[in-house]
């Protein structure tokens, strides 16, 4: 038997810039999946089951089939396993995870992420953590089918204690950087899906809005690289101006963030509350509820910067600042926000925390 644990992430700043080649700000956060392997019974397929989930997973691990179910983030390690080389037995598989789903904190990624490495430390091998989190990229995008970008899994797995990951979303390079600040997460209880947002309609505009400034600028290698005079310049037809004016400024806010951190390692409010007003005007994935929170948050003495996390349209937002400012005010959020919305939001505290690990091998 094998078993690995993964975290989910919250993304401090950087929101749609990942599938657009720009620059990211995530951690690990506190929560984790955990996820256990061991060789199926001789004739038997492979088995998943979930303490939060009530059906069993099956699949045939020589040939893993994906079933729009919950599973297919395990069966499609498994595929993805096998087209490396990497053949595993019909497995049993057992999750366990305190990272919410469709709250926006990546639970997806942190199961992809757990199973990789169990599944590896069951086959008795290795991959470089670069290459770990790649594969669990291709799973979501190839196999469930939801195309995101690559900072989630690569949040899992190179995840650091007292660090943020600065990831750059073109050449899948990372830096950590220190970040002294404690987060408060909040969620929402809106449930959202990936695949049932308009997630994908954003990435299709933003691929036009692309396509529309190589006009001007044919080697432009994607829409974070370009300038607000470009943008301004191609006088891009609504929505896609917009898409891309939030894409290009986010990632130098990213920046601009990273260079504070490197300085102080405490980050810098403002941008964060410039990240949400950006999503909720230009990007338009913002909701009354993540409104709500951004902007009652920051009436609390010691939270510096307030945002939603995530893609948006329900799930988390997120507040920065002391931990004691922060676990202060989250009872009194907590409770107006239930007032105002008849929703109970769950709300945790959190530092930047480790990434994955095999547990037992």
């Amino acid at each position: 038997m094998a078993v690995a644990s993964a975290p989910g992430r919250v993304n401090l700043i950087g929101e749609h810039t990942d599938y657009n080649g720009g620059e990211v700000l995530p951690i690990a956060i506190a929560r984790r999946t955990v996820v256990a392997a061991a060789p199926a019974q001789r004739g038997r397929r492979s088995t998943v089951v979930s303490a939060s989930q009530e059906h069993v997973g099956t699949f045939d691990a020589r040939q893993p089939q994906r079933a729009g179910a919950w599973w297919d983030y395990v069966a499609g390690v498994v595929h993805e396993l096998g087209r490396i080389g990497i053949a595993v037995p019909e497995v049993d598989v057992a999750i366990w995870s305190d990272v919410p789903a469709g709250a926006g904190l990546s639970s997806s990624a942190a199961l992809e992420v757990a199973s990789t490495l169990a599944l590896l430390a069951l086959a008795r091998r290795d991959l470089p953590p670069r290459d770990a989190a790649l594969l669990g990229t291709r799973v979501e995008t190839a196999f469930v089918g939801v195309a995101t970008g690559i900072m989630d899994q690569f949040a899992s797995v190179l995840g650091c204690e007292g660090h943020a990951l600065h990831l750059r979303c073109d050449t899948a390079t990372a830096e950590l950087v220190p970040m002294t600040d404690a987060v408060l997460i909040f969620d929402t209880s809106v449930a959202r899906s990936l695949q049932g947002s308009a997630f994908n309609q954003r990435r299709a505009e933003c691929e036009s809005a692309l396509e529309r400034l190589r006009h001007i600028e044919p080697g432009l290698p994607h829409l974070a690289a370009a300038t607000a005079e470009l943008v301004r310049e191609a006088e891009l037809p609504p929505p896609l101006d917009r898409r891309a004016r939030h894409v290009v400024s986010e990632t130098e806010r990213v920046r601009l963030t990273v260079d504070t951190l490197r300085q102080s390692g405490a980050l810098p409010g403002e941008l964060l509350c410039a990240s949400h007003e950006s999503l909720r005007t230009d990007y338009e994935c913002s909701s009354p509820e993540l409104d709500w929170f951004a902007t009652h948050a920051m009436q609390h003495e010691g939270v510096t910067g307030a945002r939603l996390t995530g893609a948006g349209w329900g799930g988390c937002a997120i507040a920065v600042g002391a931990e004691d400012a922060l676990a202060a005010a989250a009872p009194t959020l907590a409770r107006e926000y239930e007032a105002r919305f008849g929703r109970t939001p769950r709300v945790w505290l959190t530092r930047a925390a480790a990434g994955a690990r095999v547990e037992i091998r």
